[in-house]
């Protein structure tokens, strides 16, 4: 008898059952204070979380790390919770780097259901034996199974890695029925049909981080009392003075006294209220970076200069809305006395830090 593995389709042309939704990309950068992704050959589901070059590390991200790696450690999940802007997926990704684990990253969609988070069937796996033990009788018989796939949480359950779950809220919370379990009782349930198991035991190094937008309504669900009860939440404000002042300068060259006028102005917008979009550190950087990329003056004097924060600030007041001129003229001039306050005349020219000289010779 002969036993020949002469499969139907080969185990990478598997036939797939039903239509596959496209892999949904991963964040190839974090932003904020800075963080970056990269891929861990060994397990392609897997990153490994690095500092760049220009991470800044304020006394306030040490607190919220310390913070953070206390509730960790005691083994409970974790939960960041701030509007946007404020940094919560870098510092989860920080904290998640303090673990010194390999890291599962998930990003939260309407469209995420339960299959997404455990595993599912993916194809058929086919055998086929011709048994000739007597020469002139052939004897056939194939064979089909399903072909189990764990996904990211089996994964990080089952290896014991850590789970960074970016906008939770984003996704429904009938999908989060799962992770009581893994919390509470340390088991994953996993369907029927996956495998031979019915439960796996979580791996005792699991963490979990979870990030969420309280303040966003746009395709946001409540989360389930069940599974905040289970979250041991830190509520994220948005940065402090000098930590802006920090992650500008050392994220886009300026000096410091022109990066200070800079967040001064954009913090100052931020105090009036007078937007319909939050205004925050990302329209600071998105300003020093072109005022440096451009060589303009951070001085209301200079026409360049006075445009980009235009263009950077007075979308945020209107937000697509139709507005009567008069409207739009009163709020413009509301932000142009903003900026003859915090962006003064006799401005001095723009200054490039040696860090940022380094870097365009090495780009050169």
């Amino acid at each position: 008898m002969s036993t020949e593995p002469a499969p139907l389709v080969s185990p990478s042309q598997d036939v797939e059952t039903t239509p596959q939704r496209p892999a949904r990309p991963e964040p190839a950068e974090a932003l904020a204070v800075g963080y970056r992704l990269s891929a861990r050959p060994a397990s392609p589901a897997t990153l490994t979380p690095r500092p760049r070059a220009d991470f800044v590390e304020t006394d306030q991200v040490k607190d919220l790390t310390r913070r953070g790696l206390g509730f960790l450690r005691a083994g409970y999940p974790l939960h960041f919770r701030g509007p946007a802007g404020t940094g919560k997926t870098t510092l989860a990704l920080h904290v998640a780097a303090q673990l010194g684990r390999p890291v599962i990253v998930i990003t939260g969609d309407n469209e995420l259901g339960t299959a997404d988070l455990v595993g599912s069937q993916r194809g058929y796996h086919y055998r086929k034996v011709v048994d000739q033990f007597i020469h002139n009788v052939t004897k056939l018989e194939e064979t089909a199974n399903q072909r189990w796939t764990d996904h990211r949480l089996t994964t990080a359950c089952r290896e014991g890695y850590t789970l960074v779950y970016d906008e939770f809220t984003r996704s429904r919370p009938e999908t989060h029925n799962v992770l009581l379990g893994v919390f509470e009782e340390k088991i994953l349930f996993l369907p029927a049909q996956a495998r031979e198991e019915c439960y796996i035991r979580v791996h005792p190094d699991f963490r979990a981080i979870f990030t969420s937008n309280p303040q966003e309504y746009a395709g946001v669900h409540a989360s389930q009392d069940a599974l905040a009860d289970r979250l041991a939440t830190i509520d994220v404000d948005y940065p402090d003075r000098g930590m802006e002042l920090a992650v500008a300068s050392a994220r886009t060259g300026l000096g410091e006294t022109e990066a200070a006028r800079i967040i001064d102005l954009v913090r100052a917008f931020r105090a009036s209220g007078d937007y319909q979009q939050t205004p925050t550190m990302r329209a600071s950087l998105m300003i020093a970076r072109v005022a440096a990329q451009e060589g303009l003056r951070v001085s209301i004097d200079d026409p360049g200069f006075v445009q980009l924060c235009m263009d950077a600030l007075e979308s945020r007041m209107f937000s697509g809305a139709r507005l009567e001129a008069a409207t739009r003229e009163t709020s413009r001039a509301a932000l142009l006395a903003l900026l003859a306050v915090h962006c003064p005349s006799e401005a001095p020219i723009v200054r490039v830090t040696a860090a940022r000289r380094a870097k365009k010779a090495d780009a050169s």
